[in-house]
């Protein structure tokens, strides 16, 4: 590394309202360095890297890129200066080749034919520079997340990027795929270009970086060498206090089958179910491991009644799982959706609305057709105490809640039987217990949620299950996965493992299963007594 900064950001400050999403930021990068930027949600890191990335423009400060200003709100500008961003949702078209989608937007509007040749000229060089193997010919559709991304990195490289922007670039990774990237870091940066890495994975932080910067709303508040510094320590930067997270124990009693699926199939494409069977026993947690679009969604679908089975056996409670929606909310079965902000809530209605939207018809809240607005008012402030809610009250709008707290009130309501708003006493072990849902399915819990909000998501969870729950916790997260399941299944292709004791995987063995390797041996059947044969 060279001691001139290839990227400056001198006094940075946008306000969005009365919000100081940045405030007074200064912060610099070199050549063949990777810095990490860290923050929990909230603190701002989005809005930082949107300013240098063009997609906003500061309200003071100044940007250099090796040596010259960069003008704000242009990305043209941005990719012109060198900068690069590979998004951790890819913005690829599945029906185009590899090569068509690097191309796309490379080339000016009013050229009358493609440069097709050169293209895949330039395309393999690069590849071969920086040693991401690659089909020109395959269609983006046919290939593995970890391909996917390196198609963006390509993308990215391919129009001369010199700094590199990477945001949660292993949130959807195997261990081999993230080992494969980290790889190819190295080996850019060896060859100078400048890398800033988001991500909320501590110890690939510290692995990967050189240097790391923490935000704290909307503020820098501390810098550091990654060789001088902790996971504990990052952690207490980021959200200002020290944060316990959920030490591994097992289940306390494991009860009897509260759902079973017997050779279950259904849906098309790459969300599909094929031939699954798993059971789900009260006071444990059952993790399923995969890379995301294998037929998890299916399966979070179906046990939540917005999806019926082809073929198969479901059964919740003894008896046929009706696939109605609403009727399953009545039986017990709480769901936490994957898409909070497109499925989870409706960001224009305020929180107590969406607090009691899935019970609405419920005794509780509705009388005759009417809302009895006073007791879901006071049925979300509830939710909004005992969740540890904030970014405003019961009638805020439900979209101007960060990720975390929106996370917070849809495990909220999930948890909190309607019972709680006519009970002081909802916080007592009994009382608890008693209301406690008798499935919940947990779809990316911690999906995209800072180091302190995952800590609280995960305790939740633990707590419903030794309070009596079954809960299936499906997840992209190998820790989580491994921390929080008792016993631990993987899902590829719409196929779903045998569901054995965590202690019985290795995290190489699940990477395997993960990507189709040595996986069809373990395929279906559950090793508890009452699983379905």
């Amino acid at each position: 590394m060279t001691s001139d900064p290839v990227l400056k950001l001198s006094h940075i400050t946008k306000r969005f309202g009365s919000l100081v999403a940045n405030d007074d930021i200064s912060l610099h990068l070199q050549r063949g360095e990777v810095l990490a930027l860290l923050g929990e949600n909230g603190a701002g890191k989005s809005t930082l890297v949107s300013i240098l990335f063009g997609h906003y423009t500061a309200d003071a400060g100044r940007i250099e890129v090796f040596g010259k200003p960069l003008s704000g709100g242009d990305p043209k500008a941005a990719l012109a200066a060198g900068i690069g961003m590979v998004h951790q949702h890819f913005t690829l078209a599945d029906n185009l080749s590899v090569l068509d989608n690097i191309m796309i937007g490379s080339e000016p509007l009013g050229q009358p034919f493609t440069r097709q040749r050169a293209a895949r000229e330039r395309l393999m060089e690069v590849a071969q520079r920086f040693g991401l193997s690659v089909d020109p010919k395959a269609r983006v559709g046919s290939l593995s997340v970890g391909e996917r991304q390196r198609v963006e990195i390509l993308k990215a490289l391919y129009r001369g990027a010199r700094i590199l922007i990477l945001d949660e670039p292993t949130a959807v990774l195997t261990p081999q795929e993230s080992e494969a990237l980290f790889a190819v870091l190295a080996q850019m940066v060896a060859q100078g270009l400048s890398i800033i890495f988001i991500s909320h994975k501590l110890a690939e932080v510290l692995r990967v970086s050189h240097r790391v910067v923490v935000l704290r709303a909307g503020r820098l508040v501390n810098e550091a060498q990654a060789s001088e510094t902790t996971q504990s320590q990052l952690a207490q930067w980021m959200v200002g206090h020290a944060i316990e997270a959920p030490q591994r124990h097992p289940a306390a009693r494991v009860g009897a089958p509260v759902c079973l699926l017997d050779g279950v199939s259904g849906g098309e494409g790459r969300e599909r179910l094929n031939q699954v069977s798993l059971s789900l026993h009260s006071g444990e947690i059952v993790a399923i491991a995969g890379v995301s679009g294998n037929g998890q969604v299916a399966l979070a679908e179906l046990l939540c009644g917005t999806r019926s089975a082809t073929t198969g056996r479901v059964e919740f409670l003894g008896q046929p799982l009706p696939a109605q929606a609403a009727r399953l909310v009545e039986l017990g079965v709480a769901r936490i959706p994957e898409d909070r902000h497109a499925v989870g809530v409706v960001g224009d209605l305020p929180v107590w609305e969406n607090a009691v939207s899935e019970r609405l018809r419920s005794p509780a809240f509705s009388r005759f057709g009417w809302v009895k607005r006073q007791v879901a008012r006071d049925y979300a402030r509830r939710v909004m105490a005992a969740f540890d809610v904030r970014g405003g009250g019961p009638g805020t709008a439900a979209r101007s809640l960060s990720g975390g707290n929106m996370q917070k009130l849809i495990l909220g309501r999930a948890l909190t039987h309607p019972a709680a708003a006519a009970t002081k006493t909802i916080a007592t072990p009994a009382v608890r217990d008693a209301l406690t849902p008798r499935l919940i399915v947990a779809h990316q819990p911690t999906w995209g949620l800072d180091i302190g909000a995952v800590a609280y998501v995960q305790a939740q969870l633990i707590a419903a299950r030794d309070a009596g729950a079954a809960v299936l916790l499906i997840s992209d997260d190998l820790d989580e996965v491994l921390t929080l399941g008792d016993r631990v299944a993987v899902m590829h292709s719409g196929q779903l493992s045998a569901a054995r004791p965590a202690l019985d995987w290795s995290r190489e063995a699940i990477g395997l299963a993960m990507a189709g390797s040595d996986h069809d041996a373990e395929l279906s059947g559950d090793e508890l007594p009452g699983a379905p044969t």
